[in-house]
């Protein structure tokens, strides 16, 4: 009875993350089709006339929308991926807006803020020296050293 019930167990835990990795293998196509489009639009500028560089063109904005489409249904199916425990500051400090560019104090880029698992989130991998961190409902790439700011993604978060 046991084994019954922790088979069914991880079948449950399972099955949403099937699901996911379908959304995921959609969305990898939907980005070859993408890259196709463009190749496809890069001929018709080379050999072919107007009409064909327009409905190239048309084709290229098509895949873009279905791709964004796609991109925003996997987020709305996966949103608890995105919704973490409310953000507290540092002690004494309160959210504000960044940009690349900014020194972040040492107590906003603490362990408590580090996004451990970016690949979770499908973030680029970040280089030697550098960390993902929760900045708020923003996403912020830093410099680990000296907490310079490398890039900001708003509104990652719900």
């Amino acid at each position: 009875m046991r084994k019954f019930i922790m088979s069914a167990l991880m079948a449950a835990t399972m099955l949403p993350a099937a699901g996911a990795m379908a959304q995921t293998g959609e969305l990898r196509r939907d980005r070859q089709d993408i890259r196709q489009e463009q190749r496809e639009l890069r001929d018709a500028r080379r050999y072919g006339d107007r009409r064909d560089i327009r409905e190239e063109r048309r084709d290229v904005r098509e895949a873009r929308r279905e791709y964004r489409e796609d991109w925003r249904d996997y987020r709305r199916d996966n949103r608890r991926l995105y919704t973490l425990p409310r953000y507290y500051a540092p002690r004494g400090y309160v959210y504000r807006p960044v940009t690349a560019g900014i020194v972040l104090r040492p107590g906003f880029y603490g362990q408590r803020y580090w996004i451990n698992d970016p690949y979770r989130y499908r973030l680029p991998r970040p280089y030697a020296g550098q960390r993902w961190i929760r900045y708020g409902n923003d996403v912020v790439l830093i410099n680990a050293r000296n907490g310079r700011v490398i890039r900001v993604i708003n509104g990652f978060f719900y």
